[in-house]
């Protein structure tokens, strides 16, 4: 018998939306087929890509570094030019809800205009 224990919960598609629409100024469109959350308008995050198992944050490379190298199970760098650029393949399963925020966080303030931050 599973009994349920909730620091072992797996992370969703709803805790991850949850978490990026809980920042200032975000909101959810959708970019070919699948949900993303922008802040002016801007792209931080996206669900569902390549497929329902996954998410992607848009890190700084040394923030992109740094949660790869930390969390190998995680979060792996997209192939390609996007990838150089801070592109990073999340996958929800694996992920502990405090260090998906922090990379959901870390995003957001990649991506915010520069007023926003400053309020």
């Amino acid at each position: 018998m599973l009994m349920y224990c909730p620091k072992k919960r797996l992370m969703t598609a709803k805790d991850f939306r949850q978490i990026a629409l809980s920042l200032p100024e975000s909101e959810e469109r959708a970019h070919m087929s699948h949900p993303d959350f922008r802040v002016g308008g801007k792209i931080f995050a996206t669900l569902g890509y390549p497929d329902k198992t996954r998410g992607m944050v848009k890190l700084a490379p040394e923030d992109q570094h740094y949660f790869s190298k930390d969390y190998p199970d995680v979060f792996i760098p997209v192939k390609g030019t996007w990838g150089r650029r801070g592109a990073t393949s999340v996958h929800l399963k694996a992920a502990k809800k405090e260090v998906l925020r922090k990379a959901i966080e870390a995003a957001w303030r990649n991506t915010a205009p520069k007023l926003l931050l400053e309020r």
